[in-house]
């Protein structure tokens, strides 16, 4: 059967008889001559970039996801031209067709998803208050949503298949309120909880499950026209090449968490250490906006 005319929400029929998910995720297994692909979003720059060029060390199709044609198709012609297997996407993660149009490039090439890198994602900085509130839940849509449902959609077949995994970018923000990025720190607390319990679940079951918890390496996906004026001298994200490949590797080997920099591990520390009230204070004054901008 191919690949895009499967849908994740097979209709239920009175009598309870349809099919499962997990069922329906045999049937595609089953489908001989499909290829593995390596399933990338936020393709186009930091993180995501430079984990889609460690990945060309794989066997496998790459599947570059991005809003941002013009550097999706340079890093897909640089890859192409290494002699890799590659294709870009370029649609908004936050639309409703997003897992639909993935599906829909996936069976136009013959593909099934073996391994899924979520690395796409939105910031925000400043006071909620004074946000859109569409600018926000844009970024929930991508940092949680999109992440939510491509992971979900997928994991069913690598289960039936007893191979492959998901990679998702969480972020050391994840792991304490974060006053003026209050959004994104909560939605980057999801990704690191979520990828954690759906690792837990699939302990036994051959499929790689990890969370890479950088630094606050968000400048690439930051919008917002002032950054804070300590934050990123006080607690230092890694560059996008040395935390890529700590996320590899950490994949690859079967690590549930990974934090590529010790400042991180140090932060997190001094987080689960500091009582509520004196955290909350501390963390006000480290994402006080910049006055210049």
């Amino acid at each position: 059967m191919p690949l895009a005319r499967l849908q994740p929400h097979a209709p239920q029929s009175s009598s309870g008889a349809s099919r499962t998910l997990m069922e329906l995720a045999r049937e595609r297994v089953l489908n001989e001559g499909a290829r593995p692909a390596i399933v990338i979003t936020g393709a186009s720059s930091g993180i995501g970039k430079e984990i889609a060029r460690l990945a060309t060390l794989e066997d496998s199709f790459l599947l570059l996801v991005d809003g941002a044609r013009p550097q999706l198709n340079e890093l897909v012609a640089e890859l192409t031209a290494q002699g890799t297997r590659a294709a870009a996407l370029c649609i908004d993660l936050t639309g409703p067709d997003a897992l639909q149009s993935i599906e829909k490039v996936l069976g136009a090439h013959d593909l099934y998803c073996e391994v899924l890198v979520n690395s796409g994602a939105r910031a925000l900085f400043g006071p909620a208050a004074g946000i859109a509130t569409s600018e926000q839940l844009s970024v929930v849509a991508v940092n949680v949503r999109t992440l939510t449902e491509l992971t979900l959609r997928f994991v069913p077949e690598m289960i039936a298949r007893g191979r492959g995994g998901v990679l998702n970018v969480g972020s050391i923000a994840g792991y304490a309120p974060g006053p003026n990025m209050a959004v994104y720190a909560a939605s980057k607390a999801f990704v690191n909880s979520f990828t954690a319990a759906i690792a837990s679940e699939l302990a036994r079951t051959g499929i790689s499950i990890t969370c890479v918890a950088p630094g606050l390496a968000i400048r690439q996906f930051l919008r917002s026209p002032t950054l804070p004026a300590w934050l990123f001298n006080v607690v230092p994200g890694p560059s996008a090449f040395d935390a890529a490949v700590a996320a590899w590797l950490a994949f690859k080997t079967g690590q549930h968490v990974v934090m590529p920099k010790w400042t991180s591990r140090l932060a997190l520390i001094a987080s689960r250490l500091l009582q509520d009230s004196i955290l909350l204070r501390f963390l006000g004054a480290l994402h006080r906006p910049s006055e210049t901008g």
